[in-house]
């Protein structure tokens, strides 16, 4: 492979391996102080146990992707050292308050696992707090980033140069809104029904378990309201994307022909060399509709841009369904769950509903890779959309194979690492927990 195919496969890995574990760390202090605050108000102990040992399950995927996101800062710069040469003043604001809310939390993390029973109750609560805080506003500016780079502002290129830099203006480039609370809903999203999916597994085996019902009461809780607003959201992301990013839209849909009353296209595979899709299950106007908000509505096609600067069509197709297709399956069981609760007043433990909870259990994941896959692929061939494409960015080093390989083995190390750890601290939490009290 060349050094363009071998970069982007390293950097595709090193950001599929980041952001699984990165958005549970984003997500597991919410949880964290849910169940601290739940324990000083109720006093019940498993409230206690479920705060502790969620605050170790974030410990360790705070560890994992601070390592993950070191590999990846020195990654863009190794990798694509003419992007950072030229766009590091513009993307610098972002990286640098991202490190910022790195460090407040980790100091805050360590106040609340090392100072539990040290301080008082409220300031041990007040850095919990603060760990989520940090952690979602860590996740906020990287996104800021990535919305830079697929819409850029702040700048003018002159000369094949950016000049006239306004860093702030840069940082809220026009998609900033609806990406980020995209991609936050999508952390939170994916930790709950994983947590939802755990929880509900042991309970099929254990359904005496008081403190397996009370943690699958909170993650199905936050699983159903980020079931629910993800679709709010994707509209609103596919609306802007049609008025700022059509070429992304055009190719997430395969859509390749400007016009009206265009269909959403589900599953099928494009043909990008004929400009037709075979296979797909077609929804009419679906598509003008969530682009314009009306049925007739004008959705230009692959066919207003040039071929050199399509995204690769068949892949952003892919990823777009894997996306909705696992948010759609997430928000039908949100509903199940919100008509059964509603009806038994209570936590809905049927078996067959809690098969159903284990099974949509990695399904926030997928969406959340595949929604990230399309935000990538979608904005190929740039790596800075109109600014730089991405074969001028890359490193002319030509042995990229042996650095591939080893940080290939280096994720597979830190994920079994990662799952052996959290699958020990499952394993105790029952005997532990259930039967202490």
């Amino acid at each position: 492979m060349d050094p363009l195919t071998y970069a982007r496969a390293q950097m595709g890995l090193s950001l599929a391996f980041h952001m699984a574990f990165a958005s549970a760390g984003v997500a597991l202090p919410l949880f964290m102080v849910i169940y601290d605050v739940m324990y000083k108000r109720t006093g019940d102990p498993i409230w206690d146990a479920l705060a502790r040992r969620m605050a170790k399950g974030t410990s360790i995927l705070f560890a994992v992707g601070a390592v993950s996101g070191t590999v990846l800062s020195f990654e863009l710069g190794l990798l694509w050292p003419r992007f950072m040469g030229m766009f590091g003043e513009i993307v610098g604001l972002p990286f640098a308050m991202e490190g910022f809310a790195f460090f407040t939390e980790a100091i805050f993390l360590g106040i609340y696992l090392y100072g539990r029973d040290r301080i008082p109750p409220k300031l041990h609560l007040f850095a919990g707090v603060m760990v989520a805080a940090s952690g979602l506003l860590s996740a906020f500016f990287v996104t800021l980033v990535s919305s830079c780079m697929n819409l850029p502002a702040g700048f003018t290129m002159l000369g094949g140069k950016p000049t006239d830099i306004d860093p702030l203006a840069a940082m809220f480039s026009p998609p900033w809104p609806h990406q980020t609370v995209h991609a936050l809903l999508a952390c939170y999203q994916a930790t709950a029904f994983a947590l939802s999916g755990i929880h509900a597994a042991v309970l099929l085996r254990h359904p005496e378990s008081r403190l397996f019902r009370k943690a699958l009461a909170v993650s199905l809780a936050v699983a159903c309201v980020t079931a629910a607003l993800q679709p709010l959201s994707g509209h609103d992301s596919a609306h802007t994307l049609a008025e700022m990013q059509p070429a992304k839209l055009a190719a997430a849909e395969a859509h390749f022909h400007t016009g009206r009353d265009v269909p959403i296209l589900v599953g099928g595979f494009p043909d990008e060399d004929t400009g037709e899709i075979h296979g797909a299950l077609r929804i009419p106007g679906a598509l003008s509709l969530l682009a314009t908000n009306h049925f007739d509505g004008e959705v230009k096609g692959l066919d207003a841009f040039p071929r050199e600067d399509w995204p690769p069509v068949f892949r952003t197709h892919l990823a777009f369904d894997a996306m909705v297709g696992a948010g759609s399956a997430m928000a039908a069981l949100a509903g199940v769950a919100a008509l059964l609760a509603w009806r038994r007043r209570g936590l809905p433990d049927q078996r067959w509903f809690l098969r159903a909870v284990v099974a949509c259990g990695p399904l926030g994941l997928i969406a959340l890779e595949a929604g990230w896959c399309v935000t990538e692929f979608g904005r190929q061939p740039w790596i800075v959309h109109g600014a730089l494409r991405t074969r001028d960015a890359v490193t002319p080093f030509p042995y990229l194979a042996a650095p591939f390989w080893i940080f290939t083995l280096l994720y597979l190390f830190l994920g079994v690492t990662v799952v052996f750890l959290l699958y020990r601290q499952l394993r105790a939490t029952p005997l532990e927990a259930d039967h202490a009290h």
